[in-house]
């Protein structure tokens, strides 16, 4: 199975400098793919038609081979994904306002949007902790990162393919694919019951609770703070309350990984397999209090079952 680990890039200013002047003029470039493969070939640009149009005023620019072909397979997959979000009603019906905003412009890609690099373009010095990556400015050596024991070691024995530069809240990031082999899935003796909730985020049927009083409490005074810096409705305020979100969604992520590990460790050691309670439709077929309906609808219980599925393949679980 393919799993993304993420390493933290520490480079220098100068190196930080040309990491930054890459990725704008990277994403200007896939701008530029987008907007040409709009005019002439409409929500239809493939990789093919897109080299042919694009490949040859890329590598004029002065990009690399490799980069310029990444570039142009950025731009077919962005308008690939908005076919298929087209296809099966994701953006409304055929006129729907949002639909048709979609389909009349160009894809847009933010400047600092992430791109891809390949073994031609990135090399990696596990023993050192380096990395050597292409940049508009030359090849940058003796790039550093960070990673924990836990994250280097897939690295280190199953990273294949591409890795994604990223620049998000000021630091930058290496998310790389690795491809580690799944354990053998074995025939469960029994079955462990997981009921997703409220008060209690998680209850195994041996009766574990994990309890979400603390989180509840930390939701709420989240929701105060939130609601304060709403209130003064200035540019500072509405960046800060970014800010906020990803950090109570970190926070989540972390919670919904630790219970998910220990239910998948539980399972595994007893030979059992794991039924989760279905959830689907649960905000239709559930009705709660005004003052409860934020606090139903804003937990990820979906991201919770997602964590413990993945966990369970990874060791033979079912």
């Amino acid at each position: 199975m393919k799993i993304m680990v993420q390493v933290k890039l520490i480079p220098t200013s100068a190196q930080a400098s040309a990491l930054e002047a890459t990725l704008r003029t990277v994403n200007r470039a896939a701008n530029d793919v987008s907007r040409t493969g709009f005019e002439r070939c409409g929500l239809r640009g493939e990789v093919k038609r897109l080299r042919s149009e694009c490949y040859a005023d890329l590598r004029g620019r002065g990009l690399g081979a490799q980069a310029a072909q990444h570039i142009i397979k950025r731009v077919a997959d962005a308008y690939a994904t908005l076919r298929g979000n087209i296809y099966h009603g994701n953006l409304g019906k055929t006129g729907s306002k949002r639909r048709v905003k979609a389909e009349s412009k160009p894809i847009e890609f933010r400047m600092d949007a992430a791109h891809t690099f390949d073994d031609r373009c990135l090399s990696w010095n596990y023993d050192q902790r380096t990395v050597s990556i292409w940049t508009v400015h030359g090849r940058l050596k003796n790039v550093a990162f960070a990673a924990s024991p836990n994250d280097l070691r897939p690295l280190v024995e199953h990273r294949r393919g591409e890795s994604d530069l990223v620049f998000r809240d000021g630091k930058w990031f290496l998310l790389a694919v690795c491809d580690i082999p799944e354990q053998p899935e074995f025939e469960p003796r029994d079955w462990v019951g997981v009921d997703r909730e409220i008060n209690n985020l998680a209850t195994t049927s041996d009766a574990t609770n994990y309890s979400g009083r603390g989180l509840n409490r930390y939701r709420r005074w989240q929701a105060r703070k939130k609601a304060e810096i709403q209130a003064k409705r200035t540019r500072s305020a509405a960046r800060l309350l970014k800010k906020r979100a990803k950090r109570e969604a970190r926070h989540a992520a972390h919670i919904n990984h630790s219970i998910a590990k220990d239910v998948v460790a539980v399972a595994q050691r007893t030979e059992r397999g794991i039924a989760l309670e279905d959830l689907k439709g649960i905000r239709e077929r559930v009705t709660v209090r005004r003052d409860q309906r934020a606090t139903q609808s804003s937990w990820p219980f979906h991201q919770l079952g997602t964590f413990i599925a993945y966990k369970a393949q990874r060791v033979g679980c079912r």
